[in-house]
């Protein structure tokens, strides 16, 4: 066999060719390149821990080759040209230089390749001119079914805390899109996953071609082939995850078809959808993390509309995905036709790149909850964290249903907020308000779990901690992370100000962070109830009892008055709850 004989990953022998994780290992640095077939892509990525399962990028570039387009019909079959595989060598060397300047060792080096690679005839010389031109690294071609481990279930999985009940996973590439069921509760889910779902060869690149390029009888016969096969593929999905078969067998009578997408041709269907959100202007400038309702991601041929019509840059698009989405689109159109009861869609950030690295680590990291990991609570914070928790959620009236209400008070969440109260307090009250929107908006920006839902939580509940007092600029921002909670649930922007606002009371009778749950449990203690108002709008009722050696020079209306008013701030659209504190001494 040829020494450039390809390697070929597939779930069989996955384990012996991902290397797994070492905790012990002198470097914890990561290097993945991606042959995608829309481009090639090259990351370091830090594994070190305790923040292992955060993914913590180190470096990042992109090199604009499309390994698809650049296959060509030959009489030696379909082939790459010597001035392909000089140009990706070429870049396959600088990398592997970057790597190496970086510290990463040699066996933390991973080359991936998919679709184009798999494709070539000439995939052999292509081998041998990087192996050539990288010190011998050898590249991993991926099967069908790895590249859907590693792409639609793993890295799209590496940004969320997790999918309990299951959903469709797509990914979208240049030269196929796969799609499968996850349900992150069952045991062995991504193996399971991986298997079960089916790879199709319709990427963004190549359905791009047959638009363009092809007569009208080919344009159709592959459409309907696109379409055949997602129908066979969702088919086989429902035959073997009962819980899709029985919201397929509901319709539109139960509940809906979540989906979760990763893949730049989705991505770019996510900037477009962004672009065109009734939330205008969006407040969060990346896909990573958006969640779009069905009806408006069905909205396929208004999509195509803006993109032919629209004459200046969509942000998040660019221009080769612009020429590219008409076959996006007709990959959506295919999946609607397919699924007609899709729920929320949410884009998701990570790769193949990153679903390699979820798969090397062990099972307890990288199912754990990313936003735990981001708080970092010790140990010794834990028992403080709980009683700030538990004295807020005494703050919730127990007659208001929040199991289907975002709030911030959500495993992960809650503790990011919690970490958020006491900082910064050597800053004005109104710089506070200001930073708190912008720093949840731009904070770890590609960070696993913290969702578009997560942010806009974060910045009105932490704003309103500070008294949510905003300028013209900044109140306009909060207005749009306002809607944007709103248009999930009507009440979640009160519920969040109104957090904030019992938030910021804890620390005017606790002014330093408390180190034990004795200080918090003997300072405050909150009760709420709701009470039927004259107006018929309902009135939250807060009995909020302090101990006087924490409230020594501190007036009880003042305070009752700054959760009364700061509630009240919700974007600018007034609340259907009115608030009534009642403020007395601890005996």
């Amino acid at each position: 066999m040829s020494s450039h004989a390809p390697d070929i990953v597939t779930l069989d022998n996955l384990s012996q060719t991902i290397t797994p994780w070492d905790p012990q290992g002198e470097s914890q640095l990561y290097a993945i390149v991606d042959m995608g077939s829309n481009g090639i892509r090259f990351s370091i990525t830090s594994l070190a821990p305790p923040f292992t399962r955060l993914l913590r990028p180190i470096y990042s570039t992109r090199a604009a080759i499309s390994l698809f387009d650049a296959l060509k019909n030959t009489h030696k079959g379909l082939v790459f040209l010597p001035e392909t595989i000089a140009a990706v060598s070429k870049t396959l060397e600088r990398f592997h230089q970057l790597a190496v300047r970086h510290g990463v060792p040699a066996r933390h080096i991973t080359i991936l390749a998919t679709e184009a690679m798999r494709r070539a005839d000439n995939a052999s010389e292509m081998l041998e001119a990087i192996s050539s031109a990288t010190n011998g690294l050898r590249v991993s071609i991926l099967e069908p079914a790895v590249e859907t481990l590693f792409g639609a279930v793993m890295g799209s999985r590496s940004g969320l805390v997790g999918v309990e009940g299951g959903a469709l996973f797509l990914d979208l590439g240049g030269g196929s899109v796969q799609m499968t069921w996850v349900d992150t509760s069952k045991p062995n889910y991504e193996v399971d996953a991986a298997r079960a779902g089916v790879s199709l060869p319709f990427g963004a690149a190549r359905l791009i071609r047959v638009l363009q390029e092809q007569p009208a009888d080919v344009q159709v016969s592959e459409i309907s082939k696109l379409q055949t096969g997602m129908q066979q593929a969702y088919t086989n999905l429902c035959s073997k995850f009962p819980a899709l078969n029985a919201l397929k067998s509901s319709h539109d009578e139960g509940p809906r078809v979540n989906v979760f997408m990763c893949g730049g041709g989705f991505r770019g269907y996510g900037s477009m959808l962004m672009h065109q959100d009734p939330v205008s202007p969006y407040p969060i400038p990346y896909t990573n993390g958006y969640t779009a309702p069905g009806t408006l991601f069905s909205k396929v041929e208004h999509m195509r509309r803006v993109n032919e019509e629209h004459d200046s840059r969509i942000f998040g698009l660019s221009k080769r995905r612009r020429k590219q989405f008409p076959a996006i689109a007709t990959v959506i159109d295919a999946l609607l036709a397919t699924v007609p009861n899709i729920g929320n869609v949410t884009f998701c950030g990570g790769s193949n790149r990153q679903g390699t690295l979820m798969m090397k680590l062990p099972v307890e990291i990288r199912e754990c909850n990313p936003l735990d990991i981001l708080a970092g609570v010790t140990p010794d914070e834990k028992p403080v964290f709980d009683a700030v928790l538990n004295t807020l959620r005494s703050a919730l009236p127990a007659e208001v249903d929040f199991s289907s209400m975002p709030n911030v008070l959500t495993p992960g969440l809650d503790s990011l907020f919690v970490r958020e109260i006491w900082t910064r307090q050597g800053h004005d009250s109104d710089n506070n308000s200001s930073f708190a929107l912008h720093h949840a908006i731009t904070r770890d920006a590609e960070v696993p779990g913290l969702s578009h839902t997560g942010r806009a939580l974060l910045a009105l509940s932490a704003s309103a901690r500070w008294g949510g007092i905003l300028g013209p600029l900044d109140s306009q921002l909060q207005q749009s992370l306002s809607a944007l909670l709103g248009s999930q649930h009507l009440d979640a922007p009160f519920w969040a100000s109104y957090i904030g606002a019992v938030a910021g009371l804890i620390a005017i009778v606790l002014p330093i962070i408390p180190t034990t749950a004795e200080e918090v449990e003997n300072a405050i203690s909150i009760k709420a109830h709701l009470k039927q108002a004259e107006d018929k709008k309902e009135r939250i009722v807060l009995t909020i009892r302090v101990a006087s050696a924490n409230i020594a020079g501190v007036s009880l209306e003042d305070l009752a008055d700054r959760v009364e008013k700061t509630a009240k701030k919700n974007g600018g659209k007034k609340p259907r709850y009115k608030i009534t504190a009642q403020v007395s001494p601890l005996p």
